[in-house]
């Protein structure tokens, strides 16, 4: 399927973005921009085999008040990296993740596949979520120049003429912070506000089949992981849990939240719960989103294949589950799970929750 399909989609996609690009030019800003922006791989894994939970009854709340029983009230919080955890790119582009199969995926194949979504993603920032003008001024996440926007509406507002320089006095600042509203605003819309999602879908098909449904099955282990809010008794004690994903990536914030929606992750990433630690570093994104959920009541567990997010989550006390897109490892996709990751709660918390609610 492999070569006609690269080609169908490599010209057809080409003037996505309204315009034909100078592919010399792109590649140059690709190496500067990707290779910097995904961790390379950890050695540290926990490899633990999940143990089965006490059984519970699941109650409502009113059920527990009518029967005086306490209700306790748990936020589990998933924080999760992007770069061959969620997705795989950087393991596309190199050969590594076809390699790891010894022989039995196609390595040039896939390297066509990631060079369609490193020279696709940074058209769609550039056209589109004004990538050229604000690159240099990376922010962690959307809302740090919240400050300097005065708010006016940007319905008419011209972006190309309004004079936005390099140099960051306050005028500048108010003029960047308009940029990421508008990202923020993009966002929120979804990709078909944007551009033809048609295309995108068929890459993102062909990719998900090359890789044997990491894409797809990462996107449905998310959806169960933020399943709504419900309630367990183990006839002692009832308890109420909420469940809320947010991502820390280390690349830049604007190509992440394109990468969002490219990869359908744009409806579980609300546009607050995607941090950028390009600049500041996990640890610091880690604190950030402590302090917006100070409280014993909130639990934390992070999910990633790199070093950095591991020792940034044992300073914080906080479990580390280890992705490794390897065929024979434990925690890839498909294969983790919601029941896997509420184990990791369990070992480091010591609340029981019923691991097969999926």
């Amino acid at each position: 399927m492999a070569a006609e399909e690269i080609r169908e989609l490599g010209f057809g996609m080409a003037s996505i973005s309204g315009e034909n690009i100078n592919n010399e030019d792109s590649s140059q800003r690709q190496t500067r921009t990707f290779e910097i922006a995904m961790p390379a791989s950890a050695q540290h894994s926990t490899n633990k085999k999940h143990k089965e939970s006490n059984e519970v009854e699941f109650v409502t709340e009113e059920k527990s008040q009518s029967q005086g029983v306490p209700m306790e009230r748990t936020r589990n919080i998933y924080i999760w990296d992007m770069d061959e955890t969620l997705i795989l790119l950087k393991s596309l582009l190199n050969g590594s993740y076809a390699r790891s199969f010894n022989g039995l995926k196609d390595v040039e194949h896939g390297i066509k596949i990631g060079k369609l979504w490193e020279t696709r993603i940074l058209q769609i920032c550039d056209k589109h979520f004004f990538y050229e003008q604000i690159e240099t001024f990376n922010q962690p996440y959307l809302g740090a120049l919240s400050q300097n926007d005065d708010g006016i509406d940007l319905t008419y507002y011209n972006f190309n003429g309004d004079g936005f320089g390099q140099i960051l006095d306050d005028i500048n600042k108010r003029k960047l912070a308009y940029r990421y509203r508008m990202v923020a605003q993009k966002y929120s819309q979804g990709l078909q506000s944007t551009v033809s999602v048609d295309p995108w879908t068929r890459l993102y098909n062909l990719t998900d089949t090359y890789t044997d449904g990491w894409l797809s099955s990462a996107r449905n282990c998310l959806k169960k992981c933020a399943e709504g809010t419900f309630a367990i008794s183990n006839g002692q004690q009832d308890t109420e849990f909420e469940h809320v994903n947010i991502l820390v990536t280390s690349g830049p914030l604007v190509p992440s939240l394109v990468k969002c929606l490219l990869y359908q992750l744009d409806d579980i990433f609300t546009s607050n719960n995607v941090y950028s630690s390009f600049d500041v570093g996990k640890l610091q994104c880690f604190k950030w989103i402590k302090e917006r959920f100070p409280g014993p009541e909130n639990r934390f567990c992070v999910v990633g294949d790199g070093t950095e997010e591991c020792e940034a989550a044992e300073s914080m006390r906080w479990p580390f589950a280890q992705i490794d897109f390897r065929p024979n490892c434990i925690h890839r996709f498909p294969g983790l799970s919601p029941g896997d990751l509420r184990h990791y709660f369990s070992v480091v918390y010591g609340t029981t929750e019923e691991s097969s609610v999926n």
